[in-house]
């Protein structure tokens, strides 16, 4: 039985996400993705006009996952103190990046690669998002509960910090997605209650 147009994009985009986060954007070609999924390299264009055009559903897949679970962090913690924000954001970080690392790590590092127009738009969306951050700092900056200290640098302190696992997270490491989460929310609270002016 034939596989549907859909999932063998997704299957393509799966298979090119690992190769991506394998050898990186450059070094892998078209002939690789279709070898990997054992089909001629003309038959992966049915599916796709080119390989910028897998790198870039796969960039606009993770930043939307990260993006949702930003939302649904905001969501549930809408009414509660700037330090519980910045930790539920910190804690969906984590998870978004855990539950596919190889998509993370795509993101993360070969999103420079995509056209000037493709790259433009996302660096608007990783704006916005270091904004989620930055905004509650300020916030808990207003509110006494964060020291005083430079908003912008400390959401790209802590988004570099967390950006770093999906280098080197492992399903089968030491510690659980949660317990890293834990300890990277702690970690970013310090980073923000101490007053570094």
């Amino acid at each position: 039985m034939a596989i549907e147009a859909p999932s063998r994009r997704r299957a393509i985009e799966d298979v090119a996400s690992a190769l991506f986060h394998e050898r990186g954007y450059p070094a892998t070609t078209v002939r690789d993705i279709a070898r990997a999924l054992d089909i001629r390299g003309a038959s992966l264009y049915a599916h796709v006009t080119s390989k910028e055009d897998v790198l870039w559903s796969i960039v606009d897949r993770a930043a939307s996952t990260f993006e949702e679970a930003a939302n649904r962090a905001t969501a549930a913690t809408t009414h509660r103190s700037p330090a519980d924000r910045l930790s539920g954001l910190v804690r969906a970080h984590v998870e978004a990046i855990a539950a596919d690392p190889e998509l993370a790590s795509v993101f993360v590092s070969e999103w420079r690669h995509l056209s000037a127009a493709r790259k433009a738009a996302i660096l608007k969306r990783r704006d916005a998002y270091e904004a989620r951050f930055r905004d509650v700092i300020v916030e808990g900056m207003a509110t006494g509960d964060f020291g005083s200290t430079d908003p912008g640098l400390a959401a790209t302190f802590i988004l570099t910090a967390l950006n770093g696992l999906a280098t080197w997270y492992r399903p089968d490491g030491r510690l659980k997605p949660d317990r890293i989460a834990d300890h990277y929310a702690e970690l970013a609270l310090r980073t923000v209650t101490e007053d570094h002016r």
